[in-house]
């Protein structure tokens, strides 16, 4: 099933909040957001290299040029997110970029970053997902402290440390418009599993730095805010509800417990990975009764792939 999406849509009208879709390994995976303020504009979230002409499109869509950007921000520094940050950043020659003070080294020396998806991808998927990752010069980086406020445009954007899928993991408040952009924190909602009345969304638990207990706080964080709408990197708006949030909070509490489960098997990450497809697939189909189980397991496959390697890691080294 391919979700083909426009190359630029404002999903939330007024909100001047525009969505990409990165084009990163398949069309309705990985959104990048666009703000504008007047004429300028800050990119939160850059896909990789390869998501580049997409961005290009998008701001030419508005009459405008990377010469209008003055921030290129990262929830975090995973690579599907920030990929394409030093592209970008060459490209966007008056940008600052906006990283977690965690992340900030990994953006000027990528090396451990190119080190660890290769590790979990492959050489040669790595360079198929990825491609070249270029540095970026520190004297362009800001790293915002927990709380703080980046007054942009007369549009206040405030930086929430956000850690439990990453320690590197800033959510973002968009006070105009009471909007949160949640990189990974808020879980992961794809288009294709969604109805007009339901959304189905479930946690991302991937590699390497998973901790249920902070991740847990930082949902309830974010949504101490009330925002009215959640910009998720997988896949873009969408509007919370309690019964949403319990059940992303409940679904962290249920990996944990799969983990305990299959803790003892000889082939641990293969059948964790197998029961957190099934358990997802029930979970949906418990939402979307109308979608059949194929459409499902195409687009949790990949995530109960990861998020079993994440959990196996934090099983084994962390918790």
């Amino acid at each position: 099933m391919n979700i083909r999406q426009d190359t630029m849509s404002e999903l939330v009208a007024g909100s001047n909040i525009f969505t990409i879709d990165a084009h990163y390994y398949r069309e309705g995976l990985a959104a990048i957001h666009i703000i504008r303020s007047k004429d300028r504009l800050a990119i939160i979230d850059t896909g990789t290299r390869y998501s580049v002409d997409q961005v290009t499109k998008g701001i030419e869509s508005l009459g405008l040029s990377f010469d209008h950007v003055d921030y290129i921000i990262l929830t975090h520094i995973h690579l599907d997110h920030a990929g394409g940050a030093g592209e970008l950043m060459n490209i966007s020659k008056n940008a600052k970029l906006v990283v977690h003070p965690r992340g900030a080294r990994h953006m000027v020396d990528p090396s451990k970053l190119i080190a660890g998806a290769t590790a979990v991808y492959g050489a040669e998927e790595f360079n198929k997902l990825y491609g070249d990752i270029k540095p970026i010069d520190a004297d362009r980086i800001i790293s915002p402290e927990d709380g703080e406020v980046l007054n942009w445009c007369d549009r206040p954007l405030t930086f929430i440390d956000t850690p439990g899928h990453a320690r590197h993991h800033y959510c973002i408040i968009d006070a105009l418009t009471n909007s949160a952009f949640t990189g990974d924190t808020l879980g992961i909602a794809y288009r294709a599993l969604r109805s007009d009345s339901e959304v189905f969304i479930m946690p991302t638990t991937t590699p390497v730095q998973f901790d249920p207990e902070a991740l847990h706080q930082s949902i309830d964080r974010v949504m101490a805010f009330n925002p009215t709408s959640l910009y998720l990197t997988h896949f873009s708006a969408i509007t919370p509800n309690p019964t949403m949030i319990a059940s992303l909070h409940e679904q962290i509490d249920d990996y944990v417990m799969l983990t305990q489960q299959a803790a003892e098997s000889k082939n641990f990450e293969e059948d964790l990975a197998t029961s957190i497809t099934e358990y997802l697939v029930r979970r949906c189909q418990n939402h979307l009764p109308e979608l059949e189980r194929s459409v499902i397991e195409e687009w949790v496959s990949l995530d109960a792939n990861l998020n079993a390697q994440g959990l196996v890691f934090w099983w084994q080294n962390k918790r």
